[in-house]
């Protein structure tokens, strides 16, 4: 017997689909990437649907909005073995694997208070990425480690 297929949420016309989020993490790319509902953009999520690769997965559309460089790292913080599909004119333009680089920079802060790119000196946060999955980063500067919770709370 086929296997019968669904669409669970309409295509778009224009934005970005954001697919292969592990199960649950949805609402955390939502939050790093501003999304709090009270924008013009209709933003569909679609939580914990088959996925044969991943078993269950996340998708997120935003209609309207190309996510930009520094956003698509921000997800690859949370969201490594995510997808990133442009959509023009309901036509997957461009596809992109977000890849965590060997350091981030400037992404997100050092947890430790006096660390001293916490301070007034002219120095930008810096993380070695010590794990990807789970993931655990060691600030340059101090070695305080931050995993996926503590960067999620920043933004």
């Amino acid at each position: 017997m086929a296997e019968e297929k669904e669409l669970r949420v309409q295509k778009i016309k224009e934005g970005t689909v954001i697919d292969h989020i592990s199960a649950g993490g949805s609402l955390s790319v939502l939050k790093i990437l501003g999304i709090m509902g009270h924008e013009d953009n209709i933003v569909s999520v679609v939580m914990n649907v088959s996925s044969h690769s991943l078993g269950r997965k996340d998708i997120v559309k935003v209609e309207g909005r190309e996510l930009n460089p520094k956003e698509v790292d921000k997800i690859a913080l949370i969201a490594p073995r995510s997808t990133i599909n442009i959509v023009r004119n309901y036509v997957v333009v461009e596809k992109q694997k977000p890849r965590l680089p060997k350091i981030i920079k400037g992404i997100v802060k050092c947890a430790n208070v006096t660390c001293i790119s916490n301070s007034a000196e002219p120095a930008d946060s810096m993380f070695y990425v010590e794990h990807e999955e789970p993931l655990r980063l060691r600030c340059y500067y101090c070695n305080r480690y931050l995993e996926k919770d503590d960067i999620i709370r920043q933004f």
